[in-house]
């Protein structure tokens, strides 16, 4: 299915799981959806199921937004007492669609509760309330944590005479696809066949084997032509290890071989406890940041207006004169100063939570865990302790193309899926074409009428929607002018104008077109883009209406 038909589906209003290989466009349907909606006055509840993927898109994780929080069972004492909750009732109220990210490291139980809380709040015995569900995620990767000695679902027996009964607890079916909540939703699936992160035909060959089980001799030999040893991998690219205590050792023996001093950086923070904690959790800047001249180091957030995105690399060159900030210098050549940033969780214009760090982590390591979601242009991969199904796809897909993988070790269970998985994908493909063959026998008339009925039906303002120029076509941002105003002839004029707008006139970069795209699906005004990019307003106007965002006024 292609990324628009997936958006097609979704604007009905129909229950999704949204599907696909990594570098599919799942994000990219995802962030056109939520896009979609905010400009028909529609806001989605925005969630995931880990703190990491939380903050790569902006939201909750779903069990904060639930009120669930840590809880392995739901008791129907938890159950009022969340729904009681003035916070919590409100924003599940409020929303018309809620979008779960991640849904592969979802237990089925957890699932089941965030439907029984939205049956309770929402008053409705409809699935989810009636809300729109939009699962979002691959089972391929990373898989639920399993915890020993849990014990299997169990559903009450009916007429239970208990107090405070038990309504859910851990399950025997890991995966939320085998919850009721997920049989009830009844979910279309939108199986995603464009590929638009590697460009690598070998790689991609070894990685659709990896799904399909069939891994083979030329496989293996095209990932042994890749192996390394830790002396003569590149230094200065990324490692990925299966284990924390391999990342924290081979990051705190490179800053130790540095010599000179060190500069500590503390996170400070605000707002209620447990939800600092939750941005704690999903911060990949540590609480307490130690770097010295000379540390390989990654942007864990966005800054369009300093051009660096999450996932970029560099190496600490100085910290400023004057706040003692770190200077990095990218791979790129680029020098920045790299100044305290925000995370935090917003409800209604209202700050709720707040955490501010300078966006940096060492970089000489990171796990798989929290590589989920990254494109990396290289890596040093080591896949020789890989403990759990999923993991050593996950940390392969991360690299762009084959020759970029540098491989210092790869077991046994490093190219395997689950077998459950495996039988699932081919139920998902089947459901999926089944799906884009009913909707392509829609006419576009009446799937129009259907995308405005659940505009309407929601409360929101239906308008028609501009043709959108895609993020991943070849000449997407890469080397246009910015045409919202006449270039000024005058140099005098223009260091005038980009001593208040840094970059004004600039060519745009697909990085920051990238980048621009994601602040503005965060609700940011053309003003407040203005000065995180560092251009005029004009210029971030004509940007939008370019790239499909807003109307031309």
């Amino acid at each position: 299915m292609t990324q628009k038909e997936a958006l097609d589906v979704l604007k009905t209003g129909a229950n999704v799981f949204l599907t696909g290989e990594p570098g599919a466009g799942k994000t990219y349907v995802i962030n056109e959806y939520v896009r979609y909606l905010r400009t028909r006055k529609i806001e989605p509840a925005i969630t995931a199921s880990t703190g990491i993927a939380a903050t790569h898109i902006g939201g909750y994780t779903i069990h904060s937004w639930s009120g669930i929080g840590i809880k392995r069972e739901l008791t129907e004492y938890d159950l009022d007492k969340i729904s009681q909750s003035e916070w919590i009732a409100r924003r599940v109220k409020k929303a018309g669609v809620l979008i779960i990210d991640e849904i592969s490291m979802l237990r089925a139980e957890t699932l089941d509760m965030v439907d029984a809380v939205c049956r309770e709040v929402r008053r409705s015995e409809a699935p989810f309330g009636g809300l729109q569900v939009v699962l979002v995620g691959d089972f391929f990767q990373l898989p639920p944590v399993e915890k020993s000695g849990e014990a299997g679902f169990q559903s009450p027996p009916n007429g239970a005479n208990n107090e405070n009964k038990v309504l859910f607890q851990n399950g025997s079916g890991r995966f939320a696809y085998a919850s009721r909540a997920w049989r009830q939703a009844k979910p279309l699936v939108c199986y995603l066949n464009e590929q638009h992160r590697q460009d690598d035909g070998d790689f991609l060959e070894i990685l659709s084997a990896i799904r399909r089980r069939e891994v083979g001799n030329k496989h293996t030999n095209l990932l042994n032509s890749r192996f390394t040893n830790p002396d003569t991998a590149p230094q200065e690219i990324t490692k990925l290890f299966s284990h924390n205590a391999d990342v924290d050792r081979v990051n705190l023996e490179k800053l130790e071989t540095i010599q000179g001093n060190e500069v500590t950086f503390t996170m400070e923070n605000e707002g209620a406890p447990t939800l600092v904690a939750g941005l704690k959790r999903g911060c990949l800047s540590p609480e307490e940041l130690r770097l010295k001249k000379g540390a390989v180091v990654m942007c864990t957030k966005n800054n369009p207006k300093e051009r660096f995105v999450n996932g970029t690399i560099g190496t600490v060159i100085n910290f400023d004169d004057g706040l003692n900030f770190p200077v990095i210098k990218t791979r790129e050549g680029r020098e920045i100063l790299i100044e305290p940033m925000d995370w935090s969780i917003e409800e209604g214009g209202r700050i709720k939570a707040r955490i501010s760090q300078v966006p940096l982590r060492l970089a000489w390591a990171i796990t798989v865990h929290k590589s989920q979601g990254m494109s990396m242009g290289a890596a040093v991969v080591d896949l020789s302790q890989i403990f759990e199904y999923g993991q050593g796809y996950v940390a392969l897909s991360r690299v762009l193309r084959l020759g970029g993988l540098y491989l210092l070790g790869l077991n046994d269970r490093a190219l395997q899926v689950h077998p459950e998985i495996f039988e699932q994908d081919d139920c998902f493909r089947t459901i999926s074409a089944e799906t884009k063959k009913s909707f392509g026998a829609i006419s576009s008339d009446e799937l129009k009428k259907m995308h405005r009925n659940f505009v309407v039906a929601l409360g929101g303002k239906w308008k028609e929607d501009k043709p959108q120029v895609h993020p991943h076509t070849k000449n997407f941002g890469v080397g246009e002018k910015n045409t919202s105003d006449k270039h000024p002839t005058n140099k005098g004029v223009l260091e005038k104008i980009r001593q208040k707008h840094k970059n004004a006139y600039a060519r745009w970069t697909e990085a920051e077109d990238r980048a621009l795209v994601e602040v503005f699906q965060e609700g940011k005004s053309i003003k407040e883009l203005s000065h995180l990019h560092g251009r005029k307003p004009g210029g971030i106007h004509a940007r939008l209406v370019k790239l499909g965002l807003i109307d031309e006024e």
